[in-house]
């Protein structure tokens, strides 16, 4: 018979590309995942892993098992929900992982909800990039977490992870019109279009997110698509940061309408068409467990109290 366990080394071999990778993110010794995996095909009685150079590749036939591995975590998943359900009362640690703007705006908002709702809850709060969420709440460093996508980079498809919507808010440019007197970058001269909006501002330096993350690539293919290349002078994450560096004339950047409330007088603040869309994500089956349901029902009714966005809040999949 298979082990569910070997089966998920394989699943996590697909998805990280290397043994080595697997081995780091699960905190074991590649050897010992290498073994493992050995076992696993001796298991399966055909060949799952070919060598393609450094690289380890799956066969055919270690692709289709990795079909089946999702359908089998899945269930089990399930299985841990159901008998979650069949305690009294939600209680126990829940490891929750979330985008800094989201820590600052939702989340306390959210343990304060859950500790009325359910106090013997345990939240345990982490701060993690949304690229790298999936792999964290596949390794179980999470339970649940908060993430989020933009136009123009959408979030990429994951079978191992479910999500449900809980917010879209448009985006805004930040800049200090007072530091520059260009008649065409006054908000009454400029259009609705992204190349109207942002066109004035293609020769000004610019604050984005840090390279590798989805804000700035989110950053970058707005302005392109707007017809220039970003120069970029200063890169941060906190949104806080970039409306006080615009707001001295140090360039212009984005921020979503949750960061708005922390606007310094000086920063003007130009509605984009663009959005940013937040959700719940867990690992696929766990929607129904007790406590990240009740996450997600905090997280709603949150989301629903905040009066700074609009918030387009949607049915529970």
């Amino acid at each position: 018979m298979l082990d569910v366990r070997r089966l998920y080394l394989l699943r996590e071999l697909e998805r990280r590309g290397t043994i080595a990778a697997v081995a780091e993110a699960l905190t074991f010794t590649a050897s010992a995942v290498s073994q493992q995996l050995s076992v696993l095909e001796r298991e399966a009685g055909v060949p799952l892993l070919e060598r393609s150079g450094r690289r380890v590749v799956l066969t055919p036939a270690g692709r289709t098992l990795v079909t089946h591995a999702d359908a089998v975590l899945e269930r089990l998943e399930l299985a841990v929900s159901e008998l979650a359900g069949a305690r009294e009362g939600i209680g126990g640690p829940l490891r929750i992982g979330t985008f800094p703007s989201g820590g600052l705006a939702i989340v306390p908002a959210t343990l304060a909800e859950l500790a009325q709702r359910h106090p013997a809850l345990e939240p345990m709060v982490q701060e993690i990039d949304s690229a790298r969420v999936s792999d964290g709440l596949r390794a179980g460093e999470f339970d649940v977490a908060l993430v989020h996508d933009y136009d123009f980079v959408p979030a990429s498809p994951d079978t191992t992870v479910d999500q449900v919507p809980l917010l879209e808010e448009p985006m805004y440019l930040a800049t200090d019109a007072a530091t520059d007197t260009d008649p065409a970058r006054c908000p009454a001269a400029r259009g609705d279009t992204l190349a109207e909006l942002l066109g004035p501002w293609a020769t000004a330096p610019w604050i984005t997110a840090r390279d590798g993350t989805t804000g700035h690539a989110m950053a970058v293919r707005a302005c392109q698509a707007a017809g220039f290349q970003p120069r970029i002078r200063h890169q941060v994450n906190d949104f806080r940061t970039v409306l006080a560096l615009a707001a001295i004339g140090q360039g212009a950047g984005f921020v979503p309408e949750m960061a708005t409330a922390h606007a310094p007088e000086d920063v003007v603040l130009t509605r984009l068409p663009l959005f940013r869309r937040s959700k719940v994500a867990f690992r696929a089956g766990g929607g129904t467990h007790p406590a990240i349901a009740a996450f997600v029902a905090a997280a709603r009714t949150a989301v629903g109290a905040t009066s700074r966005a609009s918030l387009l809040i949607a049915s529970v999949r």
